[in-house]
């Protein structure tokens, strides 16, 4: 088939707005479920581990510890089904897959690095620190009786 065809094809299936996070970010994925003629949002948060994929075919794997057993599950990006991802926290990381946190037990395997957004001006001082408190006399020694 004609690759333009193609590419005109998949320009329709993309998602409307743009899905902004990273491997490291904490995120909340609204999924759409459909139980019966219900449909419903569900929501999967913890911690993306990484990230794969082009264009149409892009994906996320999400992670998060579930009555102290691991869960991942992976979210095509341009999916219906994801209603939307919400940022909660940005992570800062030097990996692009985050597969050593499935090693990690308790809060050390959802603890990512978070990214520092704080800057601070040129020329402001840093604020000085509270001076400290004057130790306390030692008390004098109490002399006790010989018997």
């Amino acid at each position: 088939m004609n690759q333009a065809l193609l590419d005109k094809i998949e320009s329709e299936q993309y998602r409307k707005q743009a899905v902004d996070f990273s491997v490291g970010d904490s995120v909340k994925v609204h999924t759409k479920v459909v139980e019966g003629d219900k449909e419903r949002i569900q929501v999967f948060s913890g911690v993306v581990i990484g990230r794969r994929g082009r264009g149409l075919n892009s994906t996320f794997t999400v992670r998060r510890i579930s009555y102290g057993e691991g869960v991942e599950r992976i979210f095509p990006v341009n999916s219906p089904r994801v209603e939307k991802v919400e940022v909660e926290r940005k992570g800062s990381v030097r990996r692009a897959k985050l597969t050593y946190l499935r090693k990690r037990l308790g809060k050390g395997a959802t603890l990512v690095k978070e990214k520092e957004t704080r800057q601070v001006k040129k020329g402001a001082a840093a604020p000085k620190a509270a001076p400290k408190a004057a130790p306390k006399a030692a008390a004098a020694p109490v002399a006790t009786p010989a018997a």
